[in-house]
């Protein structure tokens, strides 16, 4: 199983993002570096859902706006790791039309379920295969890294586990 490492303020922003826009869908890209198991990642960038039939329980990226994410992660020395978004008042699974939709192989795809407004399950699912005839969504294990700042104004980062997943 692949693990997708957050640090706690991105894993924040994406949860506090699907409160926010409750009761539409919110999405947005992850930023990071892929290690051994999965992905780093240290930053995200909300995107607007540009689906105006039924955002409750669709979302969509603007080409360009994916373009521009990509520019400033190259200019970050990162890549894009993969996308979030959120299930207002469903479960935080991935759905035929988010599979359909789902074209970055080898990224990560959360998924925070919003309940009435309220963040609680946060999972990911990893778009595995080699084609788009062979891809497949794979669970993802996710661990949220806390930072504490030190007296030198740096970040030590230790990890835990998210046990808020389900």
């Amino acid at each position: 199983m692949s693990i997708l490492q957050l640090t706690s303020e991105v894993y924040e922003a994406i949860r506090a993002h699907g409160e926010e826009t409750y009761p539409h869908e919110c999405c947005g890209a992850l930023l990071g570096s892929p290690v051994e198991g999965g992905w780093r990642v240290v930053d995200s960038v909300k995107a607007g859902n540009t689906r105006t039939d039924s955002a409750h329980n669709r979302y969509h990226i603007a080409p360009i706006e994916l373009v521009r994410i990509q520019r400033t992660a190259r200019e970050k020395g990162m890549e894009i790791a993969g996308f979030y978004h959120s299930h207002p008042d469903h479960p935080a699974q991935w759905s035929q039309t988010d599979f359909a939709e789902a074209h970055w192989l080898g990224c990560s795809y959360v998924i925070t379920s919003v309940a009435k407004g309220t963040a609680t399950v946060t999972n990911s699912f990893l778009l595995a295969g080699t084609t788009e005839e062979d891809k497949r969504f794979e669970q993802e294990a996710i661990e949220v890294e806390e930072s504490v700042a030190s007296a030198t104004g740096g970040f030590h980062l230790g990890t835990k586990s998210d046990s808020r997943r389900g």
